[in-house]
């Protein structure tokens, strides 16, 4: 029978007092975990069955309680909020408002509440800023419609959003929609209630950096850019242009702005963006992503070369960027459907991309297995489920979902057993927080040619790490005699088996990581 099993010296390791100081992690830096939390569905705290802000305040314990000696939180180091602004959708990327709360989540108070909260327990708090477009009840939109009704060209708004006659060609793979009772067409790549703003105007990217310095003054850390390819449409060097200026002027206002972009794409679109901002790792993401493709017993050196080639790549363009990892977002299927716990794949997943440098996000809801799939009935609202807490928390599904929850296991459910991938989850971001060279240092992939098993290593400060993993249920050898000037000494594992240190050689259990030092 498999057995989840922690070597002793870990829980000395993980939940010592003064074990991060004493490795000189630098809690200020951003290779840290973040949680993106999809605010209406995550925690509702009065009775309307709406995720709110003040309901991630009442949930703060279990996401860091700011006491690393506990071990009873998740440890998480980052906060990412989607959309918080006035918008009339579930998810709010439609913004009607970006310099107010929605009703529905609260009020400033406590936001600002959250931000002092988060910066108390040294967690950034960064929001999601959909900026190539805004919702059709913008006041702006509104303006641009009323100049376009009066064929007043020297208006304001009149070319605030892209827009064509309604006789002219549409551009190849856009979207337009016709102006009701006007003969022009606006663009609405992503929905007709979504209007394109207009970046070649010099006041729309002065509206939009002032929305951004808003925030930043308020004392948020940072952002998250949602559809960070299409300010200008299948046109990615413009939109990288546009993103170099927007980042230039953010630093201006706070030099150790967080930032990380989505840029849906391959490796190779995304490399144009890098010299910008961080953009997430789509590559290794979700079902057939090659975190996945690991997890359920594939080749770890096929991984970790792919992770050197990426961190060469990127340090090339951009010696600060970081690698943003992740399995799956409210935009993709839950990994725990493509992954499952019982078969030990998700806590494989889990252990290969938070073991691992750069700054990884998790989902919420992922560590407790939570399930979603847009299925037949194609909703993206099946992929972002009401957080299930078991302890009575009134939060509801959002509007449109259907997806069959009588499975679930809650957070009180997970908490029970020592176990549990929620177990598992906290468990390996004290690891990563008690040996800092993982998520900081200096990345080499090892090669184990004659195995599926394998690892790298990380140094920091003449201090080096190595981490192993088997992704297989069989146990696996591997000769460390290969890795010259390294002699370890230390082990410490987590995962579905056992691992042992004996001179050069370690023995791995089957889907088990070990980390060396």
């Amino acid at each position: 029978m498999k057995r989840f099993v922690l070597f002793a010296l870990v829980l000395v390791m993980l939940f010592g007092v003064s074990s991060a100081e004493e490795k000189g992690l630098d809690m200020e830096n951003n290779s840290r975990v973040f949680y993106e939390i999809f605010v209406g569905s995550f925690s509702d705290s009065n009775g309307d069955g709406i995720g709110d802000i003040r309901g991630i305040i009442n949930r703060m314990d279990y996401l860091n309680d700011g006491d690393p000696a506990s071990g009873n939180s998740l440890g998480i180091e980052g906060l990412w909020l989607t959309p918080v602004f006035l918008s009339p959708t579930y998810h709010k990327y439609d913004v009607t408002d970006y310099y107010q709360i929605d009703p529905d989540f609260g009020a400033l108070e406590d936001l600002q509440e959250l931000i002092g909260l988060c910066h108390e327990r040294n967690i950034k708090l960064i929001l999601d800023l959909p900026l190539n477009h805004t919702g059709k009840e913008h006041e702006w939109f509104q303006r641009f419609r009323n100049a376009h009704f009066m064929n007043n060209e020297s208006h304001e708004y009149y070319d605030f959003y892209t827009w064509i006659p309604a006789d002219a060609p549409v551009p190849g793979g856009r979207h337009f929609t016709k102006m009701n009772g006007m003969d022009i067409l606006y663009e609405s790549n992503f929905s007709d209630d979504m209007p394109e703003l207009n970046f070649d105007n010099e006041k729309v990217r002065q509206a939009v950096l002032k929305i951004a310095e808003y925030w930043l003054d308020l004392g948020i850390d940072g952002f998250r850019f949602d559809a960070a390819k299409y300010p200008y449409y299948g046109e990615n060097d413009k939109n990288a242009e546009f993103w170099i200026w927007y980042m230039e002027e953010l630093r201006k206002i706070n030099p150790s702005v967080y930032t990380v972009a989505e840029v849906w794409d391959g490796d190779s679109v995304i490399d144009r963006y890098l010299p910008a901002f961080n953009c997430f790792h789509f590559s290794t993401a979700m079902v057939d992503g090659l975190i996945a493709e690991t997890a359920l017993g594939g080749n770890v050196n096929k991984l970790v070369q792919s992770t050197q080639k990426y961190l060469d790549s990127i340090h090339s363009i951009n010696p600060d960027a970081m690698n943003i990892p992740f399995i799956a977002n409210h935009d993709t299927d839950r990994a725990a459907g493509f992954l499952t716990i019982a078969s030990g794949c998700m806590q494989m997943a889990a252990s290969l991309y938070i073991l691992t440098p750069g700054s990884p996000f998790i989902y919420y809801g992922e560590e407790i297995g939570l399930r979603g799939s847009r299925g037949s009935s194609n909703t993206d609202a099946n992929r972002r489920l009401a957080m299930f807490w078991g302890d009575g928390d009134t939060v509801q599904d959002p509007v449109g979902s259907n997806y069959d929850k009588s499975k679930f296991s809650s957070v009180a459910d997970r908490e029970k057993s020592k176990g549990s991938i929620l177990w598992h989850y906290r468990k390996l971001i004290a690891l990563r927080k008690t040996n800092p060279e993982i998520s900081r240092g200096t990345y080499t992939a090892l090669s184990f040619p004659d195995s599926k098993a394998g690892g790298f290593l990380c140094e920091l400060n003449g201090s080096v790490v190595g981490v192993f993993h088997n992704t297989t249920e069989s146990v696996k050898k591997l000769d460390l005699s290969v890795i010259p000037d390294v002699h370890f000494t230390e082990i410490t594992f987590i995962g579905m088996d056992e691992a042992f240190l004996d001179g050069n050689i370690l023995t791995l259990g089957g889907q088990t990581s070990a980390i060396l030092r």
